[in-house]
């Protein structure tokens, strides 16, 4: 019998990865997706006819309800969110009832539906605050949140492991360090980078405007990530429940430095002085900055077998040339 998955956020960027993922695994996929007055399906455009649409919002429980009646899924992977971490202090209320409330209206659902669904939950590498004496992080590191974003996080993250304990659902939190693709946002600075160098290279643009260049995250490549969500909730379900497994840090264990990103993603069109076309912009810096974050992935590489298998480089120079194809098209 084939596996039915049901994803929200199926069309963001790790929810449009994770539908081919699971397609290629010859599962039923179902993705949630918000009413809008035009459908966002840049992601998913090349899989409408794979995938079944349905309609919902992690803050309408009602709709949850009616999702999992249509789709019945043997896995839940939920991915939506307000993922923006710059803009969750100017919308600190809508993150909130998204990323926290959202999260406990589709436990419940689920927990009603049918508690034996296997659950994953993104959780994010946010959620750590990047203390200077806590580098790298893993799976028992404290938590110090420092956005509107990563609290609202670390609550979802928490009423998780509380389902998990409180019901003996099957719940897996991803703690996700910064991963990207060709697929990731204009809005986030990585994607904001490769854009802006694609477009000083073709003489469409003269500078890239952005805000703190100190800060450093650990990058992976996104399609090696939402693989690892994969494996958490394939695990023995006796292994899973007796050892306490649910939680699992997917890094690399490198980190990078906004610099650092710059100096790559310059480098591929040639450019060596990269600090001739970068405006620090006092309108793009946080007012709490996370300085460091760098994951210790020890415990998903030997419980999952999970390894990433794509370069910082690598992924530089695909997001790049993809920006460069995009603009000439």
């Amino acid at each position: 019998m084939k596996k039915r998955a049901l994803i929200t956020g199926v069309n963001g960027m790790d929810g449009s990865h994770l539908a081919e993922f699971l397609l290629e695994k010859d599962y039923d996929v179902y993705g949630l997706e918000r009413r809008t007055s035009t459908l966002n399906r840049a992601n998913t455009s090349h899989l409408v006819d794979k995938i079944k649409f349905i309609q919902g919002d992690l803050t309408d429980k009602n709709s949850l309800i009616k999702a999992l009646e249509a789709s019945d899924p043997h896995e839940v992977y939920n991915l939506a969110a307000q993922s923006f971490v710059g803009a969750s202090w100017n919308l600190a209320e809508y993150t909130t009832k998204v990323n926290a409330l959202g999260v406990l209206n589709l436990l419940e659902s689920i927990r009603e539906h049918n508690k034996d669904i296997r659950v994953y939950q993104a959780s994010t590498s946010e959620m750590f605050g990047g203390e200077p004496d806590k580098v790298p992080q893993n799976e028992y590191t404290p938590f110090h949140p420092k956005s509107p974003y990563a609290v609202a996080k670390l609550y979802a993250h928490w009423i998780s492991k509380n389902f998990r304990q409180s019901y003996d659902m099957f719940i897996c939190c991803g703690i996700l360090f910064n991963h990207e693709s060709e697929r990731r946002g204009i809005d986030f600075v990585t994607r904001k980078i490769t854009d802006g160098v694609a477009k000083i290279h073709l003489g469409l643009q003269d500078n890239i405007s952005l805000g703190n260049l100190d800060p450093k995250r650990d990058w992976g490549y996104a399609p090696d990530y939402v693989r690892s969500m994969w494996l958490m909730l394939q695990q023995d379900k006796e292994f899973f429940f007796n050892n306490k497994v649910g939680d699992f840090v997917i890094a690399t264990g490198k980190a990078h430095s906004v610099r650092e990103f710059l100096d790559r993603s310059f480098s591929c069109v040639g450019i060596e002085n990269w600090q001739d076309y970068v405006v620090q912009d006092p309108r793009y810096m946080r007012p709490a900055e996370v300085h460091c974050l760098q994951g210790d992935p020890t415990k998903a590489r030997e419980i999952l077998g999970w390894e990433p298998t794509v370069t910082f480089e690598e992924m530089i120079a695909r997001m790049v040339s993809n920006d460069i194809n995009l603009l000439k098209k």
